[in-house]
Order: structure tokens, then C-alpha cells, then sequence
């Protein structure tokens, strides 16, 4: 018996559509100094699994997995994720799984729930992403510091392995060099990141999908503050040309990645709450859009911020629509570089790519950034009027990632 499994059309409407009911996030913070730098991450994924729940009002034991993405937890981010959805108040038998695809590990959570629901396994999930680079970025616990490499096996195989592992910063400025994209441009688009989120926070364009959080700060004295965190903290509205031409190049003299044209590292959560659409209006919940397609493809490790360039095409034949058809793309900023290469690669309007600003402003907590970006895309589409978008990112190790929504 061969199980049919139920593919979706953009502009049709069907009861085994996988609809996205609530899509929340936490305000994203400046890792070490921002808001969260005293809170560790299960405790962010608590807060949002929560709000998920209190928002729709569902009934907890509803829910039959969650899937985590996260890169940088210890463990892998499987204990944390477990206890954060017991803390949350959901059952012991909902089931747990974390996962690490590199910077798009928060949306490869949503779009594996939407697969599990899709083929049966599930009726009702959560796709959700947290990181604290505050407490595990670039730490003992980080499993890919080059010492614990073999490095036999790094030696005995192709150059592209020894690639894997060189730094973020270093490949932004291949992409640079490769395909000629100036400081210049990089910078422009930096800019523009900081605008317009800087537009959208002061218009209140984030505060559906902010969830706040009541956090212990611990002051420079040492003294300990009860705040709430609910804004994002990482947007400089007064970045000009002028400010970021100042910028010293960080990889290298003949470099052009800096501070201010690379994405900030931070710390945050997200979650996505999903199910088939005759479930959502069994259960008389609101249908915020619907899961179409993703695509996943590999590009060499020495300019993996290309992926998206490749990703972005490769979604759009799946959701059998033309790149110009997507209203809205959130694209992941992990470095300018790369970005306005996928921009000009794809050949798309680039008032369509992060409207609301991208990581460049807003940060970019590796395994919240998915989830986070699909509840900025689903509430700026409604926002708009608009119906398709997209979510796209490089990834560590040379890969793109791409999905594609649609907003009802």
C-alpha cells in the first residue's frame, strides 16, 4: 500500500493542508550584554511554547511532538528541549526532538513537523528554535572547535572537508572576492536592514509576534533587576554610509566583512504551532497560513552563504511558482556578502527581502533564526495584504534552505 500523502496548492484550499495556527518569538537580544545574557535558553523556548499555548487556548494535551532546532546547546539540545516542554505544561507523552541543521535549524523544526502531520504520524506539532549564544557560543561545549576533529581524517580526504570548518567571517569574504560584491554594497544593504527594522519596532510592527519575558538582569555592580524583555535590542537607528564606511574589515586588510555589515550574534526563541486545516476548524482556531514546500541543497563549504541563491529556485519549482510570484522573502543576513549575492543571483525585487529588517539588525540566534523569521513573514504578509512568502538562509558547512508559505 503506498500512502498518498497530500500536496499543496498555492490559491486552493484543502483539508489536509498543514495550516500554521500561532507563529511566536521573544524579542532577539545582543548575546553577553542584551536582555537574555542572564537566561539560558530552555527557559526562552518555555516562555514561547507557553504563549503558543495561552494565545490559542489549546488544550496541552492536544499537542503530539515538538521539534527544537538549536546548534550551539550542549547535548545537542535534546535535555534541554524536554525539560522546556514539561516546564511549559505539556504532557509527559508529547514527544520531544531537537535537531541541527546549521543556521536553519529552527526551520528545518517547522518544516518537519509540517512533514510528520502531513504523512499521518501526527495530528498537531510545534516547530520551534532556541539558542543562548551567550552561554554557548564558542565554548567548551561547542562540538566543532578543530581540536576535537580527527585530524587524520581531515588530511586523508578532500580539501572541502578541512573547508567545513573554516570561519563564517572567512567565507563572506570569499563570496565577496568571488563574485565581486563591493563594501560598498554590503554596506547599502546594512543600512537598509537597520532602517527598516528600526521603522517596524517604532510602528509596533513586532508586537503580535513578541512574546515578553520577565528576566533576573544582573547589573554591572552585580545587583540583580527584575525586567521585562520584550524589544529587540539590537538596532542601530542611526547607521548611516557614513558610520559603517569607518568599520575596519575583521578577516583580513584586503577584506571587507566588518562588525557592521555581518549579522550580530544573540540569543532568542521561537515557536510555530501547526496542523492539518480540518483540525484547526475542528478545534475553532484561526488559520494564520499555510505550509507549502522546502528545499535543501549543498554548495562548497568556502562560500556557503550562496546557498540561498540555489535554495530559493529549488522551493519555488516544488511550490510550482516563479521566484517574482513570492511577495515577501525573508532572507537570512548572516553576512551582507552573501546576501546581496542571493538577491541579485535570484533576480528579485529587493523590496520584497526583509521588509522588517533582517539578523544584520535584528541578530541572529543560530537556531531560533528559522522559526523567527517565519513568524515576522506571517504576520507581515497579513500585515500587508500580501499572500506568498518565502524563508530562506545559508548554512555553516556550505548548504541553503529554503520554504515557501502562503498567507490566508
Amino acid at each position: 500500500m503506498v500512502l498518498q500523502v497530500h500536496k499543496p496548492k498555492i490559491g486552493q484550499k484543502h483539508p489536509d493542508d498543514v495550516v500554521i495556527v500561532c507563529a511566536v518569538r521573544t524579542a532577539i537580544t545582543k548575546a553577553y550584554r542584551g536582555g537574555f545574557k542572564d537566561t539560558k535558553p530552555e527557559r526562552l523556548l518555555t516562555e514561547v511554547l507557553k504563549a503558543v499555548i495561552d494565545r490559542t487556548k489549546l488544550e496541552p494535551a492536544l499537542v503530539d511532538d515538538v521539534v527544537v532546532g538549536t546548534v550551539c546547546s550542549p547535548g545537542a539540545g535534546a535535555g534541554l528541549s524536554r525539560m522546556a516542554v514539561l516546564s511549559a505544561g505539556l504532557p509527559e507523552r508529547c514527544s520531544v526532538m531537537s535537531v541541527n541543521r546549521q543556521c536553519s535549524s529552527g526551520l528545518q523544526a517547522v518544516c518537519t513537523i509540517a512533514s510528520e502531520i502531513s504523512n499521518g504520524m501526527i495530528d498537531i506539532g510545534i516547530g520551534a528554535g532556541m539558542e543562548s549564544m551567550t552561554h554557548y557560543y564558542n565554548t567548551k561545549e561547542n562540538p566543532l572547535l578543530p581540536t576535537r576533529i580527527d585530524q587524520n581524517f581531515m588530511e586523508d580526504g578532500p580539501d572541502c572537508i578541512a573547508e567545513c570548518l573554516i570561519p563564517m567571517g572567512i567565507t563572506s569574504d570569499n563570496v565577496a572576492r568571488d563574485f565581486g560584491v563591493t563594501r560598498y554594497r554590503q554596506d547599502l544593504l546594512s543600512v537598509r536592514s537597520h532602517r527598516n527594522a528600526a521603522y517596524a519596532q517604532k510602528s509596533g510592527h513586532f508586537t503580535k509576534e513578541i512574546v515578553p519575558v520577565a528576566v533576573d538582569f544582573v547589573e554591572k555592580d552585580g545587583s540583580v533587576t527584575k525586567k521585562i524583555i520584550s524589544e529587540d535590542d539590537g538596532i542601530r537607528t542611526g547607521t548611516t554610509l557614513e558610520t559603517l564606511a569607518k568599520l575596519k574589515a575583521v578577516f583580513g586588510d584586503d577584506g571587507t566583512t566588518t562588525a557592521g555589515n555581518a549579522s550580530q550574534i544573540s540569543d532568542g526563541a521561537a515557536a510555530v504551532l501547526l496542523m492539518k486545516r480540518k483540525t484547526a476548524i475542528e478545534l475553532g482556531l484561526p488559520i494564520m497560513g499555510k505550509y507549502i514546500a522546502n528545499a535543501v541543497v549543498g554548495v562548497p563549504p568556502r562560500v556557503m552563504g550562496i546557498g540561498p541563491a540555489f535554495a530559493i529556485p529549488a522551493a519555488a519549482k516544488k511550490a510550482n511558482i516563479k521566484i517574482s510570484d513570492i511577495d515577501i522573502l525573508e532572507l537570512n543576513e548572516a553576512f551582507a556578502s552573501q546576501a546581496s549575492y542571493c538577491i541579485e543571483k535570484i533576480q528579485i525585487d529587493a523590496s520584497k527581502v526583509n521588509p522588517s529588517g533582517g539578523a544584520i539588525a535584528l541578530g541572529h540566534p543560530l537556531g531560533c533564526t528559522g522559526a523567527r523569521q517565519i513568524a515576522t513573514l506571517m504576520h507581515a504578509l497579513k500585515r500587508q495584504s500580501k499572500h506568498i512568502g518565502a524563508v530562506s538562509m545559508c548554512m555553516g558547512t556550505g548548504m541553503g534552505m529554503c520554504a515557501i508559505f502562503e498567507s490566508e
